[in-house]
């Protein structure tokens, strides 16, 4: 089944999404994208739900095709200190303070937001599978991190990021053990931890 492809009529809405909340390294990422009044592509679905080579495609697609879009990042030391719950909202803002054409209305993936420039705005759980505008900010979100962790794991290969993309796998954590945190982690995560991994005011595991 297709997303539809807006929740706002007759005004410019702009989709926002985040990736990298549940890694334990590197700058958490979110775009936001505004999509043609007529656009539809039946193709654009959550991040999480493509196959990596999809998503590059789309990336590239909805690069051509958006009115504007603009990705924004908060990195680690910015986590730490003010916590991944604030962080990945901060991401939002400053992607949305960098689109070329001012939104008249924002929507938001998951149910955590901050009011942005006194715009009216939606937060929607599982958006990203449910809105078009949404799912292309997931995607670029997704595409543009993922870049960024496979270029720092060049400094730091022994952690494996450019396959976990500072995910917590098993291969992330033997490293950390063995020749402890890099610059780029989150020290405000339990990076030794086997359970959970993330504070308490984290929003959710993306």
């Amino acid at each position: 089944m297709s997303l539809l492809p807006h929740y706002y009529t007759n005004c410019i809405e702009a989709g926002c999404d985040e990736a990298g909340r549940g890694c334990l390294a590197g700058d958490v990422y979110a775009a936001a994208v505004i999509l043609p009044a007529d656009y539809d592509n039946p193709l654009l679905n959550d991040s999480k739900q493509l196959t990596p080579r999809r998503r590059e495609a789309l990336s590239l697609q909805i690069r051509r095709d958006a009115v504007a879009w603009s990705v924004g990042t908060v990195s680690a030391k910015e986590i730490d200190r003010i916590n991944i719950l604030r962080a990945s909202i901060l991401a939002m803002h400053r992607a949305l303070d960098a689109l070329a054409v001012r939104p008249e209305a924002v929507i938001v993936d998951g149910n955590r937001f901050t009011q942005y420039k006194a715009l009216p705005y939606t937060t929607i759980v599982k958006g990203d599978g449910k809105y078009q505008p949404i799912a292309a900010a997931s995607i670029l979100a997704k595409t543009f991190r993922d870049e960024y962790m496979e270029r720092i794991a060049e400094e730091y290969p022994y952690y494996d990021w450019a396959s976990n993309k500072g995910y917590p796998t098993p291969a992330h954590r033997r490293a950390l053990r063995r020749y402890g945190p890099s610059p780029y982690h989150r020290m405000s995560y339990a990076l030794f931890a086997e359970g959970n991994l993330l504070p308490d005011d984290n929003p959710g595991n993306g």
